[in-house]
């Protein structure tokens, strides 16, 4: 079921849950590549994987963008989890008829919900780009060495405690980091990063405004939550969900100089599972679907297995 509420297209999930979506690229009908792009923490189908238009209409690339559950125009999923997360993608691709096989770019803390779908669901898959994935210091196969001097698996563990068991002194927490005279983007973006942010349009990080809204906070911690707590299964010990193919349909793409996530576990999942293919974006951060260079490399990476000798890969 396709409706439409304030110009955005909307599906209607099984649970009876709406999602809103909007499409890009050339008609579907006459696609070459589909593709479904998965947002991150806090974002939104508006914020747009930047591959240049030219180069989606030479190549024949649909790509829809959709608001995960509680975020922009899609309802909230109260009971929302891994398995959850991978079956709206599977709806969304069986309502916009995008055939047997598609496939998922996703970003940050987008790609836990493209885990669970290599998971649960490969079958559906043509290819998945994860960009600047989010790692869950809890899988069970990651190396203490790598991790027991990170600053971000504490991070990370008092939020998701504080979200799943004390959600109001995270929020008096975050509005009051928001607060503070000091950018607290600083602390999560490079200099590249920040230099990116000014380029787009409407780009909004937090505010102590929207972190007092309750359903935007309430949604915030249910996405934290199944990000950061025990999963069902370990990434690391996944098998090839390609393993017809000849070369590999699944890439990471990681900036070098990152703050969000740890640049050695990166690295580590890949040497883990040789049937990823990793690329290494050089003086970059946690924004490269902002940069349009890197986007149209990603694009044809995925696609049609191109790849700019100036990242460095595993292959």
């Amino acid at each position: 079921m396709d409706l439409r509420d304030n110009n955005s297209a909307k599906i209607r999930l099984s649970d009876g849950r709406y999602l809103a979506y909007k499409e890009r690229g050339v008609p579907k009908e006459k696609s070459n590549y589909r593709i479904i792009f998965v947002h991150g923490f806090d974002g939104r189908k508006e914020r747009d994987f930047l591959a240049p238009q030219e180069v989606m209409k030479k190549m024949g690339i649909y790509i829809v963008q959709y608001d995960r559950a509680g975020y922009g125009e899609s309802d909230p999923n109260p009971k929302r989890s891994l398995r959850s997360e991978a079956s709206d993608i599977e709806e969304l691709a069986d309502n916009l008829h995008l055939g047997s096989k598609f496939y998922i770019i996703c970003s940050s803390m987008g790609c836990y919900p493209t885990w669970s779908c290599i998971k649960h669901t490969p079958h559906r898959l043509a290819g998945v780009a994860f960009v600047v994935p989010i790692v869950n210091y809890q899988w069970p196969s990651l190396p203490h060495n790598l991790t027991k001097d990170d600053q971000r698996k504490k991070d990370y563990w008092w939020m998701t405690m504080t979200a799943k068991y004390v959600p109001k002194l995270l929020q008096w927490w975050a509005i009051r980091k928001t607060s503070s005279t000091k950018d607290p983007k600083t602390t999560y973006f490079t200099s590249k990063d920040l230099e990116i942010i000014k380029n787009i349009p409407g780009f909004q990080g937090f505010s102590p405004e929207k972190l007092r809204k309750r359903s935007i906070f309430n949604n915030l911690c249910s996405d934290l939550v199944v990000a950061f707590s025990r999963w069902d299964f370990d990434p690391l010990v996944l098998s090839n969900p390609f393993p017809e193919n000849g070369q590999s349909c699944v890439h990471i793409w990681q900036g070098s100089e990152d703050k969000v996530t740890n640049l050695k576990l990166q690295r580590h999942i890949a040497e883990r599972l040789p049937w990823i293919q990793y690329h290494e974006v050089p003086n970059n951060g946690h924004l490269l679907i902002y940069d349009t260079t890197v986007c149209e490399a990603i694009l044809r990476s995925l696609l049609i297995g191109e790849t700019p000798p100036s990242y460095s890969t595993n292959s």
